[in-house]
């Protein structure tokens, strides 16, 4: 008898590569597809129409701010600058009336005051109403919304009672501080941006390994935020830079605002556009400023929310 052995056998199952026509069919289609993508020459000439619209304000104000009163009163118009701006900016500096370095710096302390406070409650109230479950979340939610749709002239007089008569702030810079130091729409754009990039995953993974609320919104909800914020912020500062209603209404002229400070230039009985409008560009260059400084934080803040391919 004898014993039979079988000799194991092993197949290795190897894939079958593609052939080389499906893969250049598929490359083709994908670079079709990139190429469809591609901004036409219309898409451009579109944004260069844009951009020249957009610029073409600011070269206005520099071309009149750079002439005098002669060069406005002709009829025929130069569309090259003057050399007089830099004489025309120093009057606006030099102008007693104005107190331009005290506007200026009251300026950079109020929009800097309000942006970093506006950004951080945002950030809180946002990561509330957009992780936390409490009673009563969404018809407050709702309710922070709807006080966007109130006019701002409309709480005028009773903001000024308040502000001069109650707390004695008439002229001083915390009257335009305090009442925009929380905006309803930071908090709506914090939370709609936090409820869609904040995954609930990340937060039950940090309440497992321990960490506490405050712990979980600083290391989870702050990072996931940062762009956001930034973006809110540069539209915080811009918007109380600018701003010239309510600092108007409740600062004088021994404290005021940029803004303020150079509305003291058409005061006068003969008003020269020229003097006006350098005093324009000055406060648009530290705008400009920053602008070039946060511009990758904007881009940033803007795309994130993008669809990727």
């Amino acid at each position: 008898m004898t014993a039979t052995t079988e000799r194991p056998t092993s197949a290795v199952l190897v894939p079958p590569r593609p052939p080389a026509p499906v893969r250049r069919s598929r490359a083709s289609r994908r670079g079709r597809a990139l190429a469809s993508n591609k901004p036409s020459a219309l898409g451009y000439a579109f944004l260069v129409v844009v951009i020249l619209g957009s610029l073409f304000p600011l070269y206005w104000s520099f071309l009149i701010g750079s002439g005098d009163s002669s060069s406005i009163n002709r009829q025929d118009i130069d569309w090259l600058p003057g050399g007089n701006f830099l004489s025309n900016a120093a009057k606006v500096i030099n102008d007693p009336s104005v107190n331009f370095w005290r506007a200026l710096a009251n300026s950079l302390i109020v929009s800097t005051t309000v942006a970093a406070s506006v950004v951080t409650f945002s950030t809180l109230a946002g990561y509330a109403f957009a992780k936390l479950r409490f009673r009563g979340s969404k018809p407050m939610l709702i309710f922070v919304i709807a006080t966007m749709a109130v006019p701002t002239q409309l709480g005028i007089v009773p903001l000024f009672i308040a502000m001069s008569q109650w707390l004695g702030l008439s002229g001083n810079l915390l009257a335009v501080i305090l009442p925009a130091l929380v905006s309803a729409f930071g908090v709506f754009w914090m939370t709609q941006y936090l409820s869609q990039s904040l995954p609930d995953e990340l937060i039950e993974a940090a309440r497992v390994d321990g960490a506490s609320m405050i712990r979980t919104f600083w290391h989870v909800g702050v990072p996931a935020a940062r762009p956001a914020a930034a973006m809110l912020a540069l539209f915080i500062f811009i918007a109380t830079w600018t701003n010239f209603f309510w600092p108007f209404i409740i600062l004088d002229s021994s404290n005021p605002t940029l803004p303020v400070a150079l509305s003291l230039l058409q005061s006068n009985f003969f008003i020269d556009y020229s003097i006006v409008l350098a005093g324009v560009i000055l406060s648009t260059i530290p705008l400009l400023v920053l602008f070039v400084v946060a511009g990758k934080q904007l881009v940033s803040g803007i795309m994130q929310g993008a669809v990727k391919g």
